[in-house]
């Protein structure tokens, strides 16, 4: 979804649905919160800025990635949500546990987006360390969040 030169926040508009009407849940992860909450930022100020009104744009806490799954579940399963968003960050560190959670996130969330027919979309960082989460929450690289956001613009184009 990045240009190729990987900045997140540069991407092609051209053509994106009407979203004024649209409802979007934005689940967020507690854990990482600096780098979540940048996440969360940059997807709530690009769906405003494509025109989705502030009162559609609804945020619910878990306690951490893993967590993101059931809480995009919760979302998904309201008839009056169009799409659901998933922040998270899992820095992989010394030990495995980043692949475990990665892949169940990632597996669920897709599980949760089919069972319910709706775009949920893997804002979830997973960098190797917590300079690399930093340069994608709204540093050099972009925002991770504001690429989420526009996905599911684009994904509501589909449905």
């Amino acid at each position: 979804m990045s240009s190729a030169n990987k900045n997140l926040s540069e991407f092609n508009t051209a053509g994106l649905p009407d979203v004024s009407q649209k409802r979007f849940a934005i689940i967020v992860a507690e854990w990482n919160e600096e780098v979540t909450e940048a996440l969360f930022e940059g997807a709530y100020k690009t769906l405003l800025g494509n025109g989705v009104k502030a009162e559609n744009i609804i945020r619910a806490n878990v306690p951490g990635s893993y967590e993101l799954s059931f809480g995009s579940q919760v979302f998904a399963h309201k008839a009056d949500i169009d799409a659901v968003i998933a922040i998270g960050c899992v820095i992989q560190g010394e030990t495995k546990h980043n692949d475990y959670i990665n892949h169940a996130v990632a597996q669920g969330l897709t599980n949760v987006s089919l069972k319910y027919n709706k775009p949920v979309i893997f804002g979830v960082l997973t960098p190797n360390n917590q300079q690399q989460a930093i340069d994608r929450a709204g540093g050099i690289h972009g925002n991770k969040g504001d690429e989420a956001a526009i996905t599911a613009i684009k994904m509501l184009g589909l449905v």
